[in-house]
């Protein structure tokens, strides 16, 4: 009863028609680049689907070290990480919007006193 909607580990099955194998490459400086590649189920290349492509670097903040990270287009790692900078500056564009629009919500939320005994504003 109080696990209905939940999976259970026998409800677990692998989509054996969605397999990838992973590669990752580095400057060791600022890029980090990974590379799924579709295989089908004896490992072999599935040369009808294409790779994906994401990328990851940190961006230094006043609350430190932040991982940013950022799906890449491109068929070959050398389109990829050619294409690293400018998907790497969309994902930092996109997560400071974010952060004002969340900074904005905060700031236009409106704290309403609640009413004691006797109408009296009570605070906390």
């Amino acid at each position: 009863m109080g696990n209905a909607g939940r999976n259970s580990v026998s409800d677990i099955k692998v989509d054996t028609a969605n397999l990838y194998r992973e590669d990752t490459f580095t400057d060791l400086k600022v890029a980090s680049i990974r590379r799924l590649t579709p295989v089908k189920l004896d490992g072999t290349v599935d040369e009808s689907r294409q790779p994906i492509f994401t990328g990851e670097t940190h961006v230094m903040t006043g609350a430190g070290p932040v991982p940013i990270e950022c799906h890449i287009e491109g068929k070959t790692l050398e389109e990829a990480m050619a294409n690293f900078p400018e998907a790497i500056q969309e994902a930092i564009a996109e997560m400071a919007a974010r952060m004002r629009e969340l900074q904005r919500q905060e700031a236009s939320r409106i704290i309403v006193p609640k009413a004691g005994p006797g109408g009296k504003i009570q605070l906390g």
